[in-house]
């Protein structure tokens, strides 16, 4: 299922020009629509918090969650330079071709959010009308645990199946296992190590599986609760780990937003 991050910012072309010290290449950027690599179809209603952002003609380019009747949690980057009249959320459906939009009122991305570095990728969309809660439609709790290594969890997106194959319309999943911070850092190629932080969750299972272009802002569910957010990774499933945003080293900040 590989992450389909509207990639128009991340053209994950050469990640491995590993030129940058300290900071996430320009291919992580910017959200391009993608798709989950290795992972199955959803059937209708299996993740009903999934939701789906995209421009005003219709492409896809983030995923997201619902996290209250008027609030989507993404990440911080797919909501960087935008403004709520830019974007639609599309709720309700497995399918890209079949969903029910909601125009947004608000924009909030995390103040100490570093294009850079992807340090405190989070933001949230706050819809103009309260999302009507159904069998297809409900939020998801946020994680407020700590998450080490060896967790299994499910990742959700309309990412690329493959680096550079085509955008699914059914929304896909895929089973990946968390990673401690350590490991993390032991798998990545040196550069990258240092974008790891107490504040940002690894995964990785196998070579073929995890996240690619527009998935970026989806969730990473355990248990029914979002862990994860998904941020930024070295191209598209092939032997390094995917990140993501903590939920719970943010859960505070999240809750303080929304507030109705």
């Amino acid at each position: 299922m590989r992450m389909r991050y509207q990639w128009s910012f991340f053209v994950f072309t050469a990640l491995l020009a590993l030129t940058v010290a300290r900071s996430v290449p320009e291919e992580y950027r910017e959200p391009n629509t993608g798709y989950i690599v290795g992972g199955s179809n959803a059937a209708r209603g299996q993740f009903p918090y999934q939701v789906s952002l995209r421009t005003l003609p219709g492409i896809h380019f983030c995923g997201g969650a619902i996290v209250g009747s008027r609030w989507i949690l993404t990440a911080g980057l797919c909501l960087s330079r935008r403004t709520p009249t830019s974007v639609n959320a599309f709720v309700g459906s497995h399918l890209l071709s079949d969903s029910t939009r909601y125009l947004l009122s608000d924009l909030v991305v995390h103040p100490q959010f570093n294009e850079n570095t992807m340090l405190n990728d989070v933001g949230l969309a706050r819809t103009q009308e309260a999302i009507v809660y159904s069998a297809l439609i409900q939020p998801i709790a946020l994680g407020s645990s700590y998450i080490g290594g060896s967790v299994i969890a499910i990742a959700t997106g309309w990412g690329r199946i493959t680096e550079n194959g085509p955008t699914p319309n059914n929304l896909q999943w895929v089973n990946l296992g968390t990673l401690t911070n350590d490991d993390c850092k032991n798998r990545l190629p040196p550069p990258h190590v240092g974008l790891i932080f107490d504040s940002t969750l690894c995964t990785f299972t196998r070579t073929d599986e995890g996240v690619c272009y527009g998935d970026t802002g989806g969730p990473l569910n355990s248990g029914n609760v979002v862990i994860g957010i998904v941020s930024w990774g070295v191209r598209c499933a092939i032997s390094y780990p995917d990140v993501f945003t903590r939920v719970s080293s943010h859960r505070t900040w999240i809750m303080e937003n929304i507030t109705d």
